[in-house]
């Protein structure tokens, strides 16, 4: 297995791969600095982590949508509640260790205590949430013997994981810090520290580090849609690295996904920007409800599903009040009725949503 590379001699000359570098490089700082100027990015971030959680747990076999995520545990159907809950424990890691970053330092604590959240009470919560496995693992196959990929040996895993931590804070290195992470992130999933979660968690140490080294003020830019929709490339160019040292591929495969998706966060932001002059222009047209309308309007940004009970509650107005105002919502093509029912009616900003939906 490749060790880390700490040196400070390891330089790039390839002129694709550093055009390349350059190219992820500024549309990352693009969005960036979006994220700076857009007066409510929390909105933004809050949907891109709920994506992200349905989208990363997507590849590990989960199967719950964008809208499913969004609903509360009471409006999912009992068979599809223990992949509802790995997604919202993801949410909850992600959220954790984005808070934590500015006091702890990205290291294997922060990683153990995103892991702990990601696994307690799911699937996963017999194999050690938090915890550095004490066994062998592999991957693919049903047995060591038919395994697809074999990672290191428990009792190499301390010097292993030490030596990851350095690389992640070796000011000396002359790498680009793209990639860097994208070493970091091919060592990591080799490494393959847990008995489970280690694509999540290892998906989510791009974001990390990205926001660790100021290259990213918010967690706005999570790669999972993109290693998603090219999963087969994904997995063949990190066992090329593994099987025949092809380390520029996997470098270049990285670099596309930091571009691609720097790219559409970008467009994202500049839609988002477009619809809510749109909706508030709409909202205008209420006349007297327009005050409650504009109110109505920042709680589904925050809550993009919602019941006529919790609009009354949030906007502190009746039942009724609450009921009358989504139905004007809906004729003006703000809202979606989601259930067809007359009763416990859900009421879903659609188009919103669709912004952050995978293509």
């Amino acid at each position: 297995m490749p060790r880390l590379i700490n040196g400070v001699d390891f330089e790039f000359t390839d002129k694709k791969l550093l055009a390349k570098i350059e190219e992820a490089g500024s549309f990352l700082g693009k969005l960036n600095g979006y994220s700076r100027l857009f007066p409510n990015v929390d909105w933004f971030i809050r949907m891109h982590v709920v994506k992200e959680a349905t989208t990363s747990s997507l590849i590990e076999g989960t199967k719950t949508n964008l809208d499913e995520a969004l609903l509360p545990k009471t409006e999912i159907l009992p068979e599809k509640k223990d992949d509802w809950q790995e997604v919202q424990n993801y949410i909850k890691a992600i959220n954790w260790a984005v808070a934590r970053l500015p006091k702890m330092p990205l290291s294997m604590r922060l990683l153990n205590g995103a892991h702990r959240l990601l696994l307690t009470g799911v699937r996963g919560k017999y194999k050690n949430p938090g915890e550095i496995r004490r066994s062998q693992n592999w991957i693919g196959g049903n047995s060591l013997a038919n395994a697809g990929f074999i990672p290191p040996h428990q009792d190499d895993l301390p010097d292993l994981l030490a030596d990851l931590e350095k690389f992640w804070h070796n000011q000396e290195t002359k790498l680009p810090f793209l990639v860097k992470a994208a070493l970091a992130h091919y060592q990591f999933e080799t490494i393959h520290p847990y008995l489970d979660g280690n694509g999540r968690i290892g998906r989510l140490l791009i974001t990390l580090q990205l926001i660790e080294q100021g290259l990213l003020a918010r967690p706005t830019l999570y790669l999972s849609e993109f290693l998603e929709k090219y999963r087969v490339e994904y997995f063949d160019n990190l066992s090329r690295v593994r099987l025949n040292n092809d380390l520029d591929q996997w470098l270049i495969f990285f670099l596309n996904g930091i571009t691609a998706t720097a790219k559409k966060g970008v467009l994202t932001f500049d839609q988002l920007i477009k619809l809510q002059k749109l909706w508030r222009k709409k909202i205008d047209g209420l006349d007297r409800k327009k005050h409650l309308g504009q109110k109505l309007l920042e709680i589904l940004f925050d809550c993009p599903i919602i019941k006529v009970n919790q609009a009354a509650k949030d906007l502190a107005v009746t039942f009724p009040t609450a009921n009358s105002l989504l139905k004007d919502f809906v004729k003006a093509g703000i809202l979606k009725e989601a259930t067809g029912f007359a009763r416990n009616r859900l009421f879903s900003f659609a188009e919103y949503i669709s912004l952050f939906k995978n293509e």
